[in-house]
């Protein structure tokens, strides 16, 4: 019979993660302060089951991990949690370990995701922000404040689109502006970042500009601007309609709202939905037609929430307090950045939602997790005896 090497599919992913990093986080923010046996470790091995294996409720996690109770030391288990010992530990453990975990994992990713996005020749790095509404059901999430009758959070994402990897998040009420979270971050100069219209704000354009960030969005409906006079004639290819240095109508703002720079108004013809479309842009180099592909691609960070939304855990949460969905919405970023992970390791062209369903019904197979990607369909080994071969002679 022939004797398994590798460990599950699942201990194999959990090898990723630094021991000694996570011992230390977890020593730096005091997270298992008064804990009576349930480590971190093992919340976060219960929450990663949670959305690698789809369980839908606390039940579903525990029960899960108990009928797997021989695999479990692969796993850095003891034993498996009960649900008030789960729950517990997700209402009152801070998020906090989770969201280092998150940005320590993301490192790992960055240093074999591809360098460059081949859809541009420009050398400057591309950024995506945007951020997307989460239901909620406002007498169960009393703190999710969204409407006078609906509850709701809102989650905050950067994406980068080198290997098209989330390189911030913030979870917040839903009445929470797009703008607010927009006004803390910080790029490097050179970046190009690609928003919709939820982030049109003067006073942004104006500090963006001055630190060598460069944006590109849509205009509203109500853009005010004045044409540069005696610009030079850009020349119109295909289906550029308009292509003209601006400065904006800021007369009606506040003074600290203004934006003072020259910027940029492209317009183009889309045949596909018979319509024209605005662009604004501070920059002032590119050709017209890379300012709409670069506003074409931010359509990149919506499939991110969709693939986000649709093969994790954030939908439906298996607790209700801030902490809770805190923890349940990092760890569901840290399972996307695995998912990124094999897929940058993989030889096969996999599609996210395939990936995850294969990895789910092979969660616990003990074979190759990096042949496994590349030839998920192979025969899997056979396990070895679980009984000792007797010595002759004794």
């Amino acid at each position: 019979m022939k004797n398994v090497q590798h460990g599950s599919l699942f201990s194999q992913l959990l090898s990723l993660f630094n021991r000694n990093d996570f011992s230390r986080h977890v020593r730096d923010l005091e997270a298992e302060y008064g804990s009576k046996g349930f480590s971190c470790w093992d919340q976060f091995v219960s929450m990663l089951f949670c959305h690698l294996a789809q369980a839908k409720s606390l039940r579903e996690i525990t029960q899960g991990l108990k009928s797997s109770q021989g695999r479990l030391s692969h796993l850095g288990m003891k034993e498996a949690p009960k649900r008030s010992t789960l729950s517990y530990a997700n209402q009152h453990r801070t998020w906090e370990l989770y969201e280092r975990l998150f940005y320590d994992l993301l490192q790992v990713c960055k240093e074999i995701a591809p360098r460059k996005n081949k859809k541009f020749r420009f050398k400057n790095k591309l950024m995506s922000i945007d951020a997307s509404i989460i239901e909620l059901c406002i007498e169960m999430f009393d703190w999710a404040k969204y409407r006078k009758a609906k509850g709701a959070a809102k989650l905050h994402l950067v994406l980068d689109h080198d290997g098209y990897l989330p390189v911030f998040a913030d979870l917040t009420e839903g009445k929470v502006a797009d703008i607010n979270i927009a006004n803390k971050l910080n790029f490097a100069p050179g970046t190009i970042v690609g928003m919709d219209r939820g982030y049109i704000d003067y006073s942004l354009f104006e500090r963006w500009t001055d630190e060598g960030v460069f944006f590109v969005t849509r205009t509203k409906k109500n853009t005010q601007y004045f044409f540069k006079p005696g610009q030079k004639e850009r020349p119109l290819k295909g289906n550029i309609r308009l292509d003209k240095i601006v400065t904006l109508n800021s007369l009606n703002c506040a003074c600290d709202r203004k934006c003072k720079k020259e910027l940029r108004v492209v317009r183009v013809w889309v045949e596909e939905k018979q319509q024209e479309l605005e662009f604004i842009t501070n920059n002032l180099t590119l050709a017209a037609s890379t300012i709409a592909a670069i506003y074409k691609e931010r359509w990149k960070i919506e499939l991110f929430f969709k693939d986000l939304k649709q093969n994790l855990k954030i939908k439906t949460f298996v607790g209700t307090s801030y902490n809770a969905v805190q923890i349940q919405l990092w760890t569901a970023l840290i399972c996307i950045l695995l998912l990124k992970y094999l897929k940058f390791r993989s030889s096969c062209d996999w599609h996210l939602s395939n990936l995850v369903a294969l990895l789910r019904l092979n969660l616990f197979s003990y074979r190759d997790l990096w042949k496994w990607i590349n030839d998920p369909y192979q025969t899997p080994p056979q396990r070895p005896p679980t009984q000792q071969l007797s010595l002759s002679g004794f």
